[in-house]
């Protein structure tokens, strides 16, 4: 991750006096509190969220973002911090908030559409009743959040389309990253995680996680501190299952004993060694003779038992 001059000697104005100058940021920051530690926290997040964006080049002058919002904190916190750095004049594009309302009995239609009109955020509010596909096709007691993020993926990618976005951006964060690549390791079989950047299989819209690089915590606090209406995920009455409150488990007990373990194995994510794997797709074993291969890479120490 990189460090970011600019928006630290930007950061040396007070954000109370700034939001005054900008109607729209100030109304998404409307009753943030005023101590110097709320004020940490907002400035690492725009600086965490920022620095993802740079680093997997996520933003190109004159795109148009279609902002996903669950009514979650990471949702809510990828809001708001989007809107500060276009706002700040570091983020060149549109956004637009959308909330796609699955039809889950119990769900509070009004309120997004009440915040976001509140707050003078342009957005789309759509309503689609997948819940009924999913209940159809999952027998009960049975796993519902796959199949319902299949349906949600594929009406947001339409949306996105229809208001000529070029990409859709969701507010999975730094543990979201991790718990997934644990999950795909003690499950799965594979190596891999939900990347900050990616194209859709018909290769016409971009996938984005501009939270990469933020830690839950963080989107916790900072939803809390504003006191936003949080919608819960469980409506449905579905749980997303025990093996990822297992790794999520097993991830803060790390973290307890070994404080910021969860940004180490999160750096490691960005610092793959395919020679010191065992992928022959991604490295080329069978052409690795001594005399007649040449080092391609720095030749960095790597921990292991030969």
């Amino acid at each position: 991750m990189n460090e970011h001059s600019t928006l630290d000697d930007a950061d040396d104005t007070d954000d109370t006096d700034r939001d005054e100058e900008h109607a729209e940021i100030h109304a998404l920051f409307r009753g943030a509190p005023t101590t110097t530690a709320f004020r940490k926290l907002r400035k690492r997040l725009v600086r965490d969220t920022r620095a993802a964006i740079e680093d997997f080049g996520m933003a190109r002058p004159g795109d148009r973002w279609l902002v996903c919002l669950s009514g979650g904190k990471d949702s809510y916190t990828l809001l708001a911090i989007l809107h500060e750095l276009k706002w700040r004049g570091l983020l060149p594009v549109d956004l637009l908030a959308c909330n796609l309302d699955q039809g889950q009995p119990g769900f509070p239609a009004t309120v997004l559409p009440e915040f976001l009109s509140d707050r003078q955020v342009e957005h789309r509010i759509e309503y689609q009743d997948t819940y009924s596909i999913v209940t159809d096709k999952i027998a009960p007691g049975g796993t519902m959040c796959s199949l319902c993020s299949r349906l949600r993926r594929g009406n947001l990618y339409r949306i996105a389309r229809e208001e000529g976005c070029t990409a859709v951006v969701l507010g999975h964060h730094r543990d979201d990253m991790l718990e997934t690549f644990f999950m795909n390791l003690f499950h799965g079989g594979r190596l891999a995680t939900m990347p900050p950047k990616l194209l859709n299989e018909e290769g016409d819209l971009l996938v984005l996680r501009p939270l990469a690089y933020v830690a839950e915590a963080d989107c916790e606090k900072f939803a809390r501190d504003m006191a936003y209406p949080i919608i819960p995920c469980d409506l449905c009455g579905s749980q997303e299952g025990l093996q990822r409150a297992q790794v999520k488990k097993l991830l803060d007990e790390w973290e307890a004993r070994s404080p910021g373990r969860r940004q180490v194995m999160f750096r490691a994510l960005m610092n793959t060694r395919p020679s010191h794997l065992a992928d022959p797709g991604l490295f080329n074993f069978a052409d690795l003779w001594p005399g007649e291969t040449k080092k391609t890479g720095p030749d960095l120490p790597i921990l292991s038992n030969c």
